[in-house]
């Protein structure tokens, strides 16, 4: 089987043990649709009061970082118990803290929402935010969490809801703890497909859009691009842009004018509103060999991202699409080699400052559990060059998932799907981490 291949593991109703992707078996949620395996991360996360991925970016890569990383510390194991397992997405911060998700685990082994803080003495301490079900709240949550400017939380889960194809939900403060709000359930029907896996975004209105993965009955060709809008009287929900063929693990990101870029299996695509309330889409660029987590827009308004295949040895790249006088243009800034310098990233990109461009490759490095790459931008006419920032060991993490955090000092953070303290020689096992490489 081939690595972007990897298949789930098998969930019960109340337990499953998987990240942004899952890769030993498939499996069924009693009375839900089989979920499709994935084997992506997620793209990028977002901090309080970024109302889009554009937002972010401005705010998180203040600082060009000129020397190589040379260090890598896990901030935080999951056990696969209570506290979570198989985290897969990226991290989102706020007030100092980390905030994300758990696909497995959780008091009910159906996933959770938790949140990373500082302890004072140079370590971290996870708490539990909210433990699903597996029923009307929500099952699987593999995408990355956004604030709105009140500091409510958001985010989707992958099945479960009234009827087992997947909910989009809000976690709200109340005191010390927090109450989980269902803001709409996935029927699976045409105009409401499920299984929505990317991350959300939001709007200056407060409106929210996210990607679903597939319909009942679905044959890969069913995936859609879903607006929330609020009402005193609840959320509507409708279809803006169907027909994709989500099998990656995909991504939005709105720029300043509101316009919505995305990624899908083969393409990278931009929904544009149309006056009337509604949205224009184009195929800005296809043959994208499975294009993943939510593009990254520079000031000059070029688009970047990654793929898990393609680039010339079929092992993924880095790319950047430029719009000229006849339409977009794609350039493979890195074609990755499988070997030391990484293979198969299976998250978006994020950039700094100054052009540089960091990200996660699934396999490949020293001791082929994955990487963290930077590539650096080049001065006139040149290159990129890449740099192996962190290769992952397994008891370090393994199979890095989500886009990664870059903050101002230069520190980037991000989670890996497996690994970790229960990681095993030669075996995809542990639960996951939570890991930090510094300069």
């Amino acid at each position: 089987m081939h690595p972007s291949e990897t298949t789930k593991k098998t969930k019960s109703g109340l337990n499953i043990s998987d990240v942004a992707t899952t890769f030993l078996s498939t499996k069924l949620t009693p009375g839900a649709p089989q979920i499709r395996a994935f084997c992506e991360g997620v793209g990028v996360g977002a901090i309080r009061g970024a109302l889009t991925m554009a937002v972010l970016s401005a705010l998180l890569l203040i600082a060009a970082r000129p020397a190589q990383a040379q260090t890598e510390t896990v901030l935080y194991n999951f056990t696969g118990g209570s506290d979570g397992g198989d985290p897969q997405s990226s991290l989102t911060p706020g007030d100092g803290n980390f905030y994300g998700v758990t696909a497995d685990g959780g008091a009910f082994g159906a996933g959770t929402v938790f949140e990373l803080s500082p302890n004072g003495g140079g370590g971290w301490n996870e708490a539990v935010l909210y433990s699903f079900t597996g029923g009307a709240d929500g099952l699987y949550p593999e995408s990355y969490l956004i604030f709105d400017g009140a500091g409510n939380l958001y985010g989707t889960t992958a099945s479960g809801g009234v009827y087992g194809w997947g909910t989009v939900f809000e976690l709200s403060p109340a005191g010390a703890s927090w109450t989980e709000t269902v803001l709409h359930s996935f029927s699976g029907e045409d105009g409401d497909c499920g299984q929505p896996t990317a991350g959300l975004i939001m709007d200056k209105t407060g409106d929210l859009f996210g990607e679903s993965s597939d319909c009942m009955g679905g044959k890969g060709l069913h995936g859609t691009v879903f607006q929330l809008t609020p009402s005193p009287s609840g959320w509507t929900e409708q279809t803006i842009y169907s027909g994709l063929y989500i099998s990656s693990t995909p991504g939005l990101t709105m720029d300043a004018a509101g316009n919505i870029f995305g990624t899908s299996r083969p393409m990278v695509f931009e929904l544009s509103p149309n006056g009337s309330g509604g949205w224009n889409s184009t195929r800005i660029f296809r043959g994208a060999h499975r294009a993943v987590g939510a593009p990254v827009l520079d000031q000059a308004g070029h688009v970047y991202g990654a793929t898990t295949l393609g680039g010339a040895n079929g092992l993924g790249r880095v790319y950047r699409l430029t719009l000229g006088k006849k339409g977009w243009t794609r350039k493979t800034l890195y074609s990755f080699k499988g070997g030391a310098d990484g293979s198969y990233p299976y998250a978006g990109v994020v950039l700094d400052a100054a052009g540089n461009i960091y990200g996660t490759t699934g396999y490949g490095g020293q001791s082929g559990y994955g990487t963290v790459f930077e590539l650096v931008a080049p001065v006139g006419k040149g290159s990129y060059q890449e740099r192996v920032l962190w290769s992952f060991n397994g008891t370090d993490g393994l199979n890095p998932t989500g886009s990664l955090i870059l903050d101002g000092a230069g520190s980037l953070y991000g989670v890996t799907r497996v690994g970790g303290s229960a990681w095993r020689q030669g075996v995809f096992s542990g639960y996951g981490v939570v890991f930090e490489v510094t300069p």
